[in-house]
């Protein structure tokens, strides 16, 4: 009878019995196959175990090494889709400066008009930046969302581990090249003729 399956753990692969249980089903396998060694230098141990031992063919590993060859093939699909997503957020980036710019200088004639009837450049700074902003954040929060709800059965279970750190510096970076893009975006159409953009209008 099979009580538990071990997953993450470093006898993977591994069935584990008791000295009792092994003897009755299987009295002619003799001897230990395996050797926990806790100490706080492993690799001093290691080192003086595979002198001393290496000739009755005595191999150590330490358990972050084990676990790390069976995550292997798991990390290299990671890594590979950490890399696709990487260089999807920094051309979605560029995107995001692209249609700001674009949005701001295709409503050159409306801010134009805006500066006609008596709104300063500065508030229309304000306007512009604060509609931007909002789009942006509403955005930022939607797709925040969307992961929590994709990742939520792996938080539920305890075994997602989620960089904060780097998830909240990626938000901020996202935030920041959207406000500057709108910033310079805003500065130049304020900056046009009015008499020239109020042709269109």
């Amino acid at each position: 009878v099979l009580v538990g399956f071990l997953s993450n753990a470093i006898f993977q692969g591994d069935l584990i019995a008791s000295e009792e249980q092994l003897l009755e089903h299987w009295p002619s396998v003799g001897g230990y196959q395996y050797f926990l060694v806790e100490t706080d230098k492993p690799e001093a141990v290691a080192a003086a175990l595979d002198r001393t031992l290496g000739d009755y063919a005595f191999a150590s590993e330490t358990t972050a090494d084990r676990l790390a060859s069976f995550m292997v093939v798991q990390n290299t699909y990671l890594s590979t889709f950490q890399s696709l997503g990487a260089l999807g957020l920094i051309l979605g980036t560029f995107g995001l400066a692209a249609v700001q710019l674009r949005n701001v200088l295709e409503r050159r004639s409306e801010l134009a008009l805006l500066q006609a009837i008596g709104l300063t450049k500065s508030k229309i700074a304000v306007l512009v930046l604060f509609e931007n902003v909002a789009l942006l954040l509403l955005g930022l929060f939607a797709g925040t969302i969307s992961a929590v709800v994709a990742l939520a059965p792996h938080l539920i279970e305890g075994a997602a581990n989620i960089p904060v750190i780097s998830l909240e510096v990626t938000l901020l970076l996202v935030l920041a090249v959207g406000i500057f893009s709108t910033v310079l975006a805003v500065v130049d159409a304020v900056r046009s003729p009015i008499i020239a953009s109020l042709r269109y209008e």
